[in-house]
């Protein structure tokens, strides 16, 4: 999970919408479906995450799937928030994509454990500054809690490891995938002689604003040479 740097509003109709806030839950699930202006809001919220899903770091355009906005804290439990841009961002996986997975497979917004009340507290969100320190990707796929992290903090990423389903089968399987072509791609430059560093900016930086699927993977991959080439090509990253 990357941090989300929220770099605008939303546009008009979502303000417009946020100066009178619904009072209940049900109140915020009817005036949201109603709500005519979510391609717009959809559009700015990726162009923030460079086309990433905020939880899983998917493209998930690249899959054949969709995304949509999700609310960080759930309409149910923060009706208020319902219009709020701060607390949307966009996640992969649109209804239309679920009969397409397996059992088990959906994650991030349309995991089983986001779609009912959650601890927000415990969550770490994508709009947390620091957020991406609480994870680590292994060569299997899996994602799980950094050892950097002290007990409280550990307790926080496995509860959104698991809220999330961000160990779905689905995300596992694309994310050793995307190791083992880094791991091959990393063997023949070095085998070569070529530039690790130049590796590392071909998969690292946007291309036409878009990032590549599992950024925090790679950079955790690259380690240092990561830092450095984020630090000189692309800071709006770090």
């Amino acid at each position: 999970m990357r941090v989300v740097c929220k770099l605008g509003g939303g546009g008009y109709h979502l303000a417009r919408e946020h100066a009178n806030p619904p009072p209940t839950g049900a109140q915020a699930k009817s005036r949201w479906s109603s709500f005519g202006h979510k391609d717009y809001v959809i559009s700015s919220l990726l162009e923030e995450q460079f086309q990433l899903c905020c939880y899983s770091e998917l493209r998930a355009d690249q899959e054949g799937l969709g995304f949509h906005i999700e609310h960080v804290e759930n309409k149910s439990q923060n009706p208020s928030r319902t219009f709020d841009y701060t607390n949307l961002a966009a996640s992969a996986l649109r209804h239309d994509d679920l009969p397409f997975l397996n059992r088990g497979e959906a994650f991030g917004g349309h995991a089983v454990g986001k779609q009912q009340a959650c601890d927000t507290a415990r969550l770490v969100s994508c709009h947390q500054p620091d957020c991406a320190r609480y994870f680590a990707y292994l060569s299997d796929g899996r994602v799980v809690p950094s050892i950097a992290l002290v007990a409280a903090e550990v307790d926080r990423a496995q509860y959104t490891i698991d809220l999330l389903n961000l160990n779905s089968p689905f995300l596992i399987t694309r994310r050793r995938q995307w190791w083992a072509e880094l791991d091959l791609l990393f063997q023949e430059h070095v085998n070569k002689g070529w530039s690790v560093s130049d590796l590392a900016n071909v998969v690292l930086m946007p291309t036409h604003g878009a990032l590549s699927s599992f950024f925090s993977l790679t950079r955790q991959f690259f380690g240092s040479v990561a830092d450095q080439v984020i630090a000189a090509q692309g800071p709006e990253l770090a």
